[in-house]
């Protein structure tokens, strides 16, 4: 049996009419930018999320952007402000912030959840520091009370990196809660403003890149449409030095087709995660902390395969791991890895070396002196070293879910 990790082809066919009528009415309209698919996909996704606003852009990356760009526009941050961020994020939510010349404050997770640890974080809280940015990695819940109550504590902006946490939710407690019973509120929608990703692999993804930022700020969502539409909010009259960053009609129009269907797709999701964490029974492999559904959308379904390598020597301390030998090439996890693709099965290591030591920030003239070429984060470098996502698709049949654990089952470490 054969079974991808994903199957971009799949999850296209499974609302090929509906795509494909949509897109022949974007090329028929002979209207393709900044239009009424725009316009529609923006307000039903704001509503889904639950906010006012949802301003279209070009990607995730460039959501994120804009939202510090916007900030610094506004005077709420400067240049120098320190953001307070996961040590073991995907790199783009860092390249947000030292994009706007900000500083990125990296924070450990728990091992248990992989996400922030919130009891490291208000050590690190500094007169500078501006921001948390919290960051939904793998479709799982970053926020917590205690986070939110260190932002009003500090005055603090929360910015979400919703870009693989796509109708993921949060259940509101305490003096947040407006009225009896349960109350939730979606990731995306419990920041001051949140960046999202439309990328094709996402949970809620386009036909090629695209992202937005969602906010209930009226003077942030203005400052960043301008930002990304050149800087102007007026045509030919430039407010700000923008860019170009916006989304187009086709993806706008494919994306309201999908969200359409978000919902089911994730309870798909959950199943294949609920079988999963049943019936996976390896002592080689350990399973991530889980979370009620309401708490995880399973964009990804990360497991850890103990290593006895060590990530990287000590006297390799401030040097960049080459991701061919130093980066444990011959643990535990590659060998499943191996193991796994020699039967059918497809899976990627999300991600193989984290943020602090990549090349690029070793050599990043705005953060020299201050240690990042000296940093050690040993929960951060462990999850690089041990982690593998297996396949995870509201494609996939319950046969072939059955025999991703078979073959997990099996396998003796060898």
């Amino acid at each position: 049996m054969k079974i991808p990790f994903l199957s971009l082809h799949d999850i296209t066919a499974k609302y090929r009419d509906e795509i494909h009528k949509a897109v022949l009415r974007v090329v028929d309209s002979g209207w393709y930018l900044q239009g009424k698919e725009n316009e529609q996909f923006e307000q039903h996704y704001a509503e889904y999320i639950g906010t006012k606003h949802c301003i279209g852009c070009a990607n995730g990356l460039d959501a994120l952007i804009w939202i510090f760009r916007a900030y610094i526009e506004m005077g709420v941050m400067w240049p120098g402000d320190e953001v307070i961020v996961p040590a073991n994020t995907y790199i783009a939510t860092i390249l947000a912030i030292t994009e706007n010349n900000l500083v990125p404050v990296l924070v450990e997770p728990n091992p248990e959840t992989l996400q922030i640890d919130d009891s490291l974080i208000e050590e690190r809280i500094t007169e500078r520091t501006k921001a948390i940015c919290i960051v939904h990695l793998y479709g799982r819940l970053a926020y917590t009370e205690k986070i939110g109550e260190l932002c009003k504590k500090y005055n603090l902006k929360l910015v979400e990196d919703n870009a693989q946490a796509h109708g993921c939710k949060f259940e509101v407690k305490g003096e947040r809660r407006e009225a009896k019973g349960k109350e939730y509120k979606r990731t995306g929608s419990l920041g001051d403003a949140a960046g999202h990703s439309f990328y094709p692999g996402k949970n809620l993804g386009a036909l090629g890149d695209g992202g937005a930022v969602t906010t209930d700020d009226d003077e942030l969502a203005a400052a960043i449409r301008a930002l990304a539409n050149y800087g102007s909010q007026k045509k030919y009259v430039f407010k700000y030095t923008g860019r170009n960053s916006r989304l187009d009609e086709i993806q706008a129009a494919v994306l309201d087709v999908k969200l359409r269907h978000l919902d089911e797709d994730t309870r798909l999701r959950q199943q294949i995660a609920a079988y999963y964490y049943d019936n996976i029974n390896n002592p080689l492999i350990t399973l991530p902390k889980r979370l009620p559904d309401i708490e995880n959308v399973y964009h990804l379904f990360p497991i850890l395969v103990k290593n006895t390598l060590p990530f990287r020597e000590e006297k390799e301390v401030g040097l960049h791991p080459s991701p061919l030998g130093d980066c444990g090439a011959s643990s535990l996890r590659d060998k499943l890895q191996s193991y796994l693709a020699e039967n059918g099965v497809g899976t990627v290591i999300h991600y193989p070396i984290p943020p602090h030591l990549q090349e690029c920030y070793l050599k990043y003239p705005f953060l020299q002196g201050r240690e990042w070429e000296r940093l050690i984060l040993p929960i951060s470098e462990q999850i690089a070293d041990e982690e593998l996502s297996l396949p995870m698709s509201p494609t996939m049949t319950m046969e072939q879910v059955e025999y991703v654990v078979s073959v997990l089952n099996e396998w003796k470490g060898e």
